[in-house]
């Protein structure tokens, strides 16, 4: 069996915001997938009582009166997705989401916050093996216009339907949904790179896809091209974002963006 057909822990977290040194986790998942189906882990935090702006309210629902309501304490969310994390990892499962490097990126500065350790403290990373959907949806197909000036070419919704799935805007944008979402493109995508390019189906800008450059590697040499693929795409879109701001910078550090300074 290749990767894509192997159980695998699909992640996702909803937050107050993007920024990963200051925002904080506001729900997560955890799911395990499997031939079997999927088995979901989710946690609603209360984000230590601070406001969730509207704008994150409206991606993901949850405003700041019902996470007060019903989150939990956000030190203990985030220990236990970390601990369920930290299982699957030593049980060497792959981890899967779309731009996942967020979503292990802020657990790293929540675990910071809250426990006192890093992730590197926390899950046995020589281990860690991931699958981020975005990194190699932007490899196997390279080029892609925007849908509309509000939908980009990349969001989660749009790379659904790119691999013909189906997509409920009324669950999406949850962690459980969004999580789940991305193992099914990985499958998706797997399934394509291993597929003869004469059987696979017509794209927009076909002609540059590069499913056949993944074929063959399994996880280990899976993540280690993830690696070099993602820093290739980070400054691709650096020297696009220079061209208006010389001072623009885009980080290209993957799985996860190494903390530098003083969690808030």
């Amino acid at each position: 069996m290749t990767w894509h057909t192997k159980p695998m822990i699909a992640l996702d977290t909803e937050s107050t915001g993007i920024d990963i040194e200051t925002d904080r986790i506001v729900s997560a998942a955890v799911i395990h997938v499997s031939r079997d189906g999927a088995k979901p882990k989710t946690w609603l935090s209360d984000v230590d009582g601070m406001e969730i702006p509207e704008a994150a309210t409206a991606v993901h629902g949850i405003p700041t009166e019902y996470a007060r309501a019903h989150g939990r304490p956000a030190k203990e969310v985030t220990e236990e997705v970390l601990t369920a994390l930290g299982d699957a990892v030593s049980a060497g499962l792959p981890i899967v989401g779309h731009n996942v490097v967020y979503d292990l990126s802020i657990l790293d500065r929540e675990a910071r916050r809250h426990l006192g350790v890093g992730l590197d403290n926390v899950l046995p990373m020589d281990r860690l093996r991931v699958i981020d959907t975005r990194v190699l949806d932007q490899h196997v197909l390279p080029r892609r216009r925007r849908v509309s000036p509000t939908q980009g070419p990349r969001q989660l919704i749009t790379v659904a339907a790119v691999y013909s799935l189906p997509w409920d805007e009324k669950a999406a944008h949850g962690s459980e949904y969004d999580a789940l979402m991305a193992a099914r493109v990985a499958y998706r995508i797997g399934s394509l790179i291993e597929m003869p390019r004469e059987q696979r189906p017509e794209f927009e800008l076909g002609r540059f896809q590069q499913f056949d450059q993944l074929r063959g590697l399994d996880l280990d040499a899976l993540h280690v091209k993830q690696i070099e693929m993602a820093a290739e795409q980070a400054a691709g879109l650096q020297d696009y974002f220079r061209q208006k701001d010389p001072n623009a910078v885009v980080d290209g550090r993957w799985p996860v963006i190494p903390f530098e300074g003083a969690s808030a």
